[in-house]
């Protein structure tokens, strides 16, 4: 995908979960919005969107800036990604603190008095909502000393003032962000700040270790995380799993651990991310539940199941929907109406129902079990009465002539190639009117007919038919991306130009057996790919007749150095992001992947000597690990790569493991745990 068309991908996103996110009803973790933000930071550092932070286009607060950027932790999903980390850092004591799922907020004093309260916003500015935070508990506006700095927390609510008086919100977290951001500031007495962090302004010795600020903080009367001192970091795991039993127990939500260096760093806490603290994160959350019914949600030409359970809590949200994926797994579990089934959120996101569970476990949920009956499938299409196919993996409609199939299409093209003005809506009243019935209908769409529909008029209208009709070079992949082939996307489609099909004539002379041998992809994506590029034929080149949309040449072998290599990515760079570095190789003609496979060409690490997992997996494949210098050399010079394949084996190294060693201290448990 070529950065215009991502940046608008991404721009569409960000605007719709800053939406949700401001309304209370965030639909992602904080950790999936940071993560397109980056991206879209990284693709279009002036994008007029990164100059709105937070809800500022919405909410009229002022915004300031933090004295301490809020920047994103690095995260640790499991006990083996932060043993990896945690051998990388060989700290002599760890400091872990419970991880609050609420909102940052920074206090800034100025010799003692509470001065301003800022959101996070996007990390260096956010808005200050000074008044609402003064009628929240834990929030002093004196201290008892003359300290100038900033003071850190998290703004939470308690699970029992959600019960009782904001239950129609989806959780806590939801019901705190969008109390504390009210213009009235009404409710804000219902939240609460629990603080975590302290920083004097320009003193960077004022707090010479994590332990002392926790200390201090009580000292001052805040209220502040429960915070416990470990030499080892074994023990840590063994921890986080204590902690993971007994959350629901608490008063307020958590969602894992953060983990630090007991000695402070200021230099590291005023990284966008900083390398020494880590976000060890809970093990996806599961219930036990049962089975009611199974609907099928219509998207296109598929049909996908949707399992109707109990009502069951899971990561602060009450879920009656989950995921069940495709009929293939229905059978493959042996599932039926009835059935005792266990259900996760996937990120903490997306329920889903992970497979049977012991009806015995039932009796701790205190649920009926009742007796089983089979699923119904659906065997007709409700749009235009074809039977429909079981491929097991997928139930769909295979007419390629059936109207939601085709509807679907163009909703899929105008987004592959963001014409921002061609909504949903305005297709559905021109498909509806049988004005727009395939693809190359779009292109012959005047501005006079347009001002005729629902909301439009000759403005709107003539806006339309420019962005319809500006002329685009696209990639092939997202060309073919855009004509909506079943579970075929552009990342797909670039496995497949990258393996050599990178010419729209290559690509349709391709047969099935050359396209499933392409890494990655198999036999059944390559006949949905080999079938839909017969099924679309027609339209594919009535498109490209109209002389509008072209399609991007393959790179000048000269242009693609790297073409034939991949790399593998393990710990943080310093001089740019993960994904930046990724797109570097791709724009000289590398692949990016994310694990360590057999054919891996390199493994770039930020310490190529230590013993990581994926380090030593590289060693025992043979695959060279080269460290960040080396990597930018060979941006620079991709000639190097040879070289370095040839070298790299003999610089690896040893690294230390963390020291062994019992628990020290633990501070007292806080009022709200």
């Amino acid at each position: 995908m070529k950065d215009n068309e991502r940046t608008g991908a991404l721009e569409r996103l960000l605007r719709r979960y800053i939406d949700s996110y401001y309304n209370g009803e965030a639909e992602i973790s904080d950790a999936e919005f940071d993560q397109l933000w980056d991206e879209l930071k990284a693709l279009d550092p002036g994008n007029p969107l990164l100059k709105k932070v937070g809800a500022d286009d919405t909410d009229g607060f002022p915004k300031a800036k933090h004295i301490i950027p809020m920047g994103s932790q690095e995260k640790a999903a499991n006990p083996a990604e932060f043993l990896e980390w945690a051998a990388k850092m060989n700290f002599s004591s760890y400091v872990v603190q419970y991880k609050l799922d609420g909102a940052s907020l920074e206090l800034q004093y100025e010799k003692g008095a509470l001065k301003r309260a800022i959101t996070r916003g996007d990390g260096i500015m956010g808005d200050e909502i000074t008044k609402n935070a003064k009628r929240m508990t834990g929030v002093l506006s004196e201290l008892d000393v003359q300290f100038t700095g900033g003071i850190r927390g998290e703004v939470v609510m308690t699970h029992e003032v959600w019960r009782n008086k904001y239950a129609d919100k989806a959780n806590c977290r939801n019901a705190a962000n969008g109390i504390m951001r009210r213009k009235d500031g009404a409710g804000c007495e219902d939240l609460s700040l629990i603080t975590y962090d302290a920083a004097s302004g320009g003193d960077d010795f004022y707090f010479k270790d994590e332990i002392e600020k926790i200390t201090w903080l009580k000292k001052r009367g805040f209220q502040t995380t429960e915070s416990r001192e470990f030499a080892d970091a074994e023990e840590i795991v063994s921890y986080r799993a204590e902690v993971a039993e007994r959350r629901k127990d608490l008063l307020v939500d958590i969602d894992g651990l953060v983990v630090k260096d007991r000695a402070t760093d200021m230099t590291d806490l005023r990284r966008a991310r900083p390398e020494k603290q880590i976000a060890f994160k809970f093990d996806l959350e599961t219930a036990v539940s049962i089975l009611r019914a199974v609907e099928w949600s219509e998207s296109g030409a598929t049909y996908t199941p949707i399992g109707i359970v109990d009502p069951v809590r899971l990561a602060g949200t009450t879920v009656q929907r989950a995921n069940l994926n495709n009929p293939g797994m229905i059978r493959a579990m042996a599932l039926k109406i009835g059935s005792a089934v266990t259900v996760v959120k996937r990120g903490e996101i997306i329920p889903k129902i992970e497979g049977i569970a012991l009806h015995g476990e039932l009796v701790k949920e205190g649920a009926d079990s009742p007796g089983e009956e089979e699923i119904t499938f659906p065997e007709i299409c409700g749009s235009c009465g074809t039977k429909l196919e079981d491929a097991g993996t997928r139930l769909f409609c295979p007419n390629p002539s059936c109207p939601k199939r085709i509807l679907h299409r163009i909703q899929k093209w105008a987004s592959v190639l963001d014409i921002r003005e061609l909504g949903d809506k305005l297709i559905q009243q021109l498909f509806d009117k049988g004005r727009v019935m395939s693809l190359p209908d779009i292109y012959t769409l005047t501005a006079e007919e347009l001002s005729e529909y629902e909301r439009m008029g000759e403005l709107s209208a003539a806006k339309v038919v420019r962005h319809i009709r500006e002329p685009r070079e696209i990639s092939l992949a997202a060309f073919i991306a855009g004509f909506d082939f079943e579970g075929v996307g552009e990342l797909i489609m670039e496995k497949v130009v990258q393996a050599g099909y990178d010419t729209l004539e290559k690509l349709r002379n391709a047969g099935i057996e050359e396209l499933a041998a392409v890494y990655g992809l198999g036999e059944i994506t390559a006949k949905t790919i080999y079938d839909g590029l017969r099924e679309t034929s027609g339209e594919i080149d009535g498109i490209l007749e109209k002389g509008i949309i072209s399609v991007a040449p393959p790179p000048a072998p000269e242009s693609q150095p790297l073409k034939g290599y991949s790399f593998c990515f393990t710990g943080e760079l310093s001089a740019m992001k993960r994904n930046q570095a990724e797109e570097k190789i791709k724009a000289l003609g590398g692949s990016a992947k994310s694990s360590v496979v057999q054919d891996l060409s390199f493994l770039v690490a930020k310490d190529s000597s230590s013993n990581s997992g994926k380090n030593l997996k590289a060693r025992n494949l043979g695959i060279p690990v080269i460290g960040e210098e080396q990597f930018l050399s060979l941006l620079a010079n991709p000639a190097l790569a040879k070289e370095l394949e040839k070298k790299a084996g003999a610089d690896e190294t040893t690294a230390k493991k963390p020291k062994k060693g019992g628990k020290k201290s633990k501070t007292d448990q806080e009022e709200l745990f």
